[in-house]
């Protein structure tokens, strides 16, 4: 009876030993049997992020991603898994992106289906990294790095001397895009440009006594919001941006002059084009509450 016993014991250890156990994610014993600690590529990192919270009913294993992947173990790695995230795999983009929608539904994402990423066939794996306590595209200092490898023209724009400070982490992409798509244009956080200015810059937003058109239509008609050789992130240096609507006619001259000009603008002494120029009288531009301008509402004065 003894001799049974320990017969007994000695195979439920053997087997015991010889049945893997889970290290990072539920079920992962059949995946981590060949990645390990040892494996090329650190798949074991997964359990610092999110995906490897064992505590989160909601945390996946490794097929709710990869897929049962049955002939891959079989074949002990010498076939591909189901899904494959390498930005070199043949797996369809649509059919990996899928994997990850399965679970980001909704919220920020609701309108993926429809963004521009989504339509020119982004993967989810072409910003995100899954695999990593540290994803580069959710840190401030290193995300636009990310978006910069496929924006190449932002890239140029956010190194001009009149910029947000983008290169600081101050102010990032995801503060004004949503990268999943949006209801706007151009993927902006709110539905327009103007409401996207207005949640950092809301002393523009007004309501004021006498608007300026420009100013309500759009900020970027007057702005590039990535940068600028010009002061105050403007595409064009006054008075010339004020010249593409106003034309020179109302101060009663011709072109923009310099003092001592028969232009009424430079007849106190103040040219049109030193020091800022049209804004040197017109300062409240973006809309004014001055009750004193009820002969003409477009001087936008002090």
């Amino acid at each position: 009876m003894i001799r049974v016993l320990v017969l007994l014991l000695w195979a439920l250890s053997a087997q015991a030993q010889e049945t893997p156990k889970d290290l990072v994610l539920r079920g992962d014993a059949t995946c981590t049997r060949c990645h390990n600690e040892g494996d090329s590529y650190p798949v074991l990192a997964i359990g610092k992020t999110k995906h490897g919270t064992m505590a989160d009913a909601r945390t996946p294993s490794c097929t709710s991603c990869h897929g049962a992947s049955e002939a891959h173990i079989k074949a002990k790695g010498n076939d591909k898994p189901d899904i494959l995230f390498s930005k070199k795999a043949a797996t369809p983009i649509e059919v990996r992106n899928q994997a990850c929608l399965s679970c980001h539904q909704g919220g920020k994402r609701i309108h993926w289906m429809n963004s521009m990423h989504a339509t020119r066939d982004v993967a989810c794996s072409s910003c995100h990294e899954v695999h990593t306590g540290h994803d580069r595209v959710r840190d401030k200092v290193e995300q636009s790095d990310v978006c910069f490898t496929c924006h190449k023209q932002q890239r140029a724009e956010i190194r001009r001397p009149s910029r947000h400070p983008t290169l600081e982490g101050k102010v990032v992409c995801s503060d004004c895009h949503n990268a999943h798509g949006s209801a706007g244009e151009k993927m902006l956080v709110r539905d327009n440009v103007n409401d996207t200015c207005y949640t950092c810059h809301m002393e523009k937003r007004g309501p004021f006594v006498r608007t300026h058109q420009p100013v309500q239509e759009n900020c970027a008609i007057c702005h590039n919001p990535h940068g600028s050789v010009h002061d105050n992130l403007l595409k064009v240096r006054a008075p010339f941006l004020c010249q593409t609507c106003h034309e020179p006619t109302s101060h009663r001259g011709s072109v923009a002059g310099i003092t001592g000009g028969s232009n009424s603008s430079t007849s106190s002494g103040i040219g049109i084009t030193l020091a800022r120029a049209c804004m040197n009288c017109h300062t409240n531009i973006h809309g004014t509450n001055n009750p004193r301008d009820t002969t003409n509402e477009r001087t936008f004065r002090r």
